[in-house]
Parts: C-alpha cells; structure tokens; sequence
C-alpha cells in the first residue's frame, strides 16, 4: 500500500479541510491531549506543530476567488501547485468531465467536500433543496434545471463521486440540515447510490468542535461513505451492523469535554487560550490582525453584536459579516464585560480576521489578509477573509477526523 492517499477536495474554500487533512500545522498545545503522537515537535509553550499526516490534495475548487487566492498563500508550502486549485463550479467541471475532458484526477483515494450550507443553516432562509440561488451563487433564472440549484450541490459531488470512485468521501453540512424534514435521510441514500450503490454510507453524525479542541461553538454533520468493494469481509459485516463496532467505526472519538455526553478528557479550549500573545491591531504587523471590520455597534437587537466570552468558546464564525462579526470587547455603555481591559484604555472592537481564524483553528501564520505584490492595494481584503473563514470547516476537527481514517485504513480494506 502507496504511503501517499491522494485526496480529492471540493468546495475547498481557503482549505480547512485540505490543511485538516495534510496536517502538519501549528495547533495550540491545549487542543490536544498531552503526549498524543499526533504532536509533531513544541514551538513554544502555546503552540505546537501536528505530524504530517498520508492524505495529499491533488484537486481542489471554489467558485470564489479570495479562497483560491488564500488556499494558495498557504498551501503551497506542500508543494501543492496553483493549478490543482480549479475556480470553477462543480456543476460545470462534472459536465465538462462527461462531455470527454479530463478534469479529475485517477486513483483517487478520498473525496471531501463541504457542500454549501447557505440552504440549509437556521442563519439563513432555510430554502434546502429549493434554493432560489444557482450553483455559481448567481440567482437561478426560472428556465434553469433544479438540480443545479446551490442547495442540491450535494448531488453533484456524489457524481463526482461516481467518476473517480474513492475508497471513502467525507461531506459536511451544518447542523440546521438535520432539522428540515427528511432532507438527511435523503442526502444519506443518494450518497450511498454512488457508483451503482457501491457504498456503505454511515449514520450521519453531528460533531461539535468543542468536543475536539476547537475553541467554537460549531456543530456539523458529518457524512462518510466508503467504498463497499474495497473492503475486508469481516469490515463489510461491521460497517452494516446496526451498532457499527467501535474498533471499526470511522468518526473520530472527541477529545474534550464540552457538550454534556461527550466521552472527551480534556477541558474546553477557550479563546483566551488561542489569543494568548496576540497583539492588538495598532500594534500589530500581521496584516489579518491589524485590519479589520470598522462596522458601527447596531444594537442587540441584530445578530453579531455580542461580545465573546474570552473564557468561554468563540461564536460560530460566519462567513457574511456586514456588521455580523461578533466583538472581541464591548465598551461598558454597550454592556462590555471584560472590565481589566477596558480599565487599561483599551477600545471598543470587532474580531479580527486573525482572531476569527484562531477560533477556527487556523495556524497563527496562515496569511489570510494581503496585499497585491509591490502594492498597497489589497489582494484580499478584510472583508473577503472573513467571508472565507467563515465559510471553513476548522482544521483541527477535520484533523481529528482525518486521523481516525488514516489508522483505521489499514483495518478496513483490502
């Protein structure tokens, strides 16, 4: 068996997954259990470096810019090259595959994607599979087909799916998505209907990133296929039970104690935790840090206007910010609470892209915020950083979830 498992990923946005799964970043040292051999080498007493991990990405997409810009800033220190990264609609890479051209890649070990969770999130209108919005994330003109609207992009990842044939695809989707009728169940069959029904896809799960050293309250569902001629009999027995063995079970263990049946250990990472050191933006030369939203405190009554619980976990990170993204502090006429610190003179403030990226578990170095090359024009601005952030599964969740399948590999197949 090759060291490497090529990885296919979609929706790849600035490359939560893709980094989750390569490892090899910096993690905070509270995130992970102490002596764990997943721990590369220390930095310093906050930080820590996560060992390499098999999975290398071969092929990404996005149809949006700032996250192929950014998922190259930082990708290419694997040695990744900028054209695996296709900025480009699934929709319209599957037809340009079926229509004869070579899009994707052979051998294929593994296929992730975080389909758009827009129509399915209880942030948004909630439209599921009737999205009014197109796969391109232009409005669906009324002759359009509906299966290429944004919130049945899942169906086009299965075909993708179907053409490269993985031994295993992860897809993830928020929680909100469990709520709307029978939609799970629907995703559920049609994923395992891939490849003439060639795949055993499991009981979605809903992690919560808590659990898992993610200083955030986050919760996805997760779905894992795998690849039913690949297997081991006695895997195949296992997998199809109603109570799949633990030994055999592909979803990570949690690692920490944050929701209430959590088997985890450890304490809960905090934001105090993460932005230990960290500067604040007068101060500060990382360009994530030091610019951000300016948008004006609109009152309780709109979402994004709290302040964090510095020893608490962080918000989930939304990608739209027009005056969403929560306060690092709120000054005391607005109900601030972080009293030393508003005693030491420091102002009123929005998160940081750079903060917003900690509490996603993003490495410190990962540069989101730039500026053109021999410019002062922005690459990527603030405002297309966060959209990205927040639209990013956490690495270290996607680590969690990427190891779990690297030692169980050896297990289930052949």
């Amino acid at each position: 068996m090759s060291d490497q498992l090529k990885l296919l990923s979609l929706f790849s946005g600035c490359g939560g997954m893709d980094l989750g799964f390569e490892g090899e970043f910096i993690c905070n040292r509270k995130s992970v259990p102490e002596g764990s051999p997943w721990i590369e080498r220390s930095v310093n007493d906050n930080w820590l470096i996560l060992r390499r991990n098999r999975f290398t990405t071969v092929f990404a997409n996005d149809i949006l810019e700032e996250a192929c810009l950014t998922w190259n800033q930082y990708m290419s220190r694997f040695g990744e090259d900028p054209s695996i990264y296709h900025l480009e609609s699934i929709v319209d890479l599957v037809k340009r595959h079926r229509s004869g051209e070579k899009v994707f890649p052979d051998n294929i070990d593994i296929v992730t994607g975080g389909f758009p969770c827009q129509d399915f999130s209880i942030a948004g209108k909630r439209m599921g599979f009737d999205s009014y919005k197109s796969h391109d994330g232009a409005r669906l003109p009324e002759e359009a087909p509906s299966e290429e609207n944004r919130g049945k992009l899942y169906f086009w990842m299965k075909q993708v799916i179907d053409i490269t044939k993985p031994k295993v695809f992860v897809a993830e989707n928020v929680k909100g998505l469990t709520n709307l009728g029978n939609v799970k169940e629907i995703i559920q069959r049609d994923f395992s209907q891939a490849d003439g029904d060639g795949y055993i896809v499991l009981p979605p799960r809903v992690l919560h990133a808590g659990d898992y050293g993610v200083p955030e309250t986050r919760e996805r569902v997760i779905f894992i296929g795998i690849r039913r001629s690949a297997l081991r009999p006695e895997a195949i027995k296992a997998l199809e039970s109603e109570v799949v063995p633990s030994e055999y079970d592909p979803y990570p263990v949690p690692t920490h104690k944050y929701t209430k049946d959590s088997p985890g250990t450890l304490p809960p990472v905090t934001c105090r935790d993460v932005f230990a050191g960290l500067k604040e933006p007068d101060e500060s030369d990382d360009l994530s840090q030091k610019y951000y939203s300016k948008a004006k405190y609109m009152g309780r009554h709109c979402q994004g206007q709290a302040e964090i619980h510095l020893d608490g976990l962080g918000p989930t990170i939304r990608s739209e910010h027009h005056g969403n993204i929560e306060y690092r502090r709120l000054s005391k006429e607005h109900g601030g609470k972080i009293d030393e610190e508003l005693a030491s003179g420091l102002q009123e403030r929005r998160l940081t892209p750079r903060e917003c990226a900690l509490i996603q578990t993003f490495p410190p170095d990962y540069p989101f915020v730039s500026f053109r090359e021999n410019s002062k024009r922005f690459r990527v601005a603030q405002s297309g950083a966060y959209k990205v952030i927040g639209n990013a599964v956490p690495p270290l969740l996607a680590y969690n979830i990427a190891r779990r399948l690297q030692d169980l590999w050896p297990v289930i197949f052949k």
